[in-house]
């Protein structure tokens, strides 16, 4: 895996992109430090690396177990200490769901998700980042 970083602008805006796709991500950083809002910041991303990870593992499995979904909802929540550096100290995933969906079979399906398949967990986990989910099903 490989990505590039490109900057956009003379301020702290950047475009990243991968070796493996050809999409886009604009990369800024908080107002603090020159950002404009032009994209999602860097400790944002590691939200959102957890969450889809966790996501894509929650929708293969509950595909495999024949589980119909009609929307999915995920909200991730972090939490950060207050010394630099800022690192996540407690990360919580909520995940929604709605569909034809077993419940027993949904809460399953993320314990695997999360705690077994999704490697952004493993990672983050390993550094002593507390990570929690719940699900609903709905």
């Amino acid at each position: 895996m490989n990505i590039t970083l490109n900057r956009v602008n003379d301020a702290i805006h950047f475009e990243g992109t991968s070796n493996s796709t050809s999409v886009k991500v604009h990369i800024d950083g908080s107002p603090d430090i020159g950002g404009e809002g032009l994209g999602a910041r860097p400790m944002e991303l590691v939200l959102m690396a957890l969450g889809s990870c966790s996501a894509l593992d929650l929708v293969s499995i509950l595909k495999k177990q024949r589980q119909q979904i009609d929307d999915m909802h995920i909200n991730v929540e972090g939490e950060r200490r207050d010394t630099i550096p800022n690192v996540f100290t407690r990360i919580h995933i909520s995940f929604t769901l709605k569909g034809a969906i077993d419940p027993v079979k949904a809460e399953k399906a993320a314990e695997l998700a999360v705690k077994k398949y999704c490697s952004v967990h493993d990672m983050l986990a390993a550094g002593g980042i507390d990570i929690t989910y719940d699900i609903k099903v709905g």
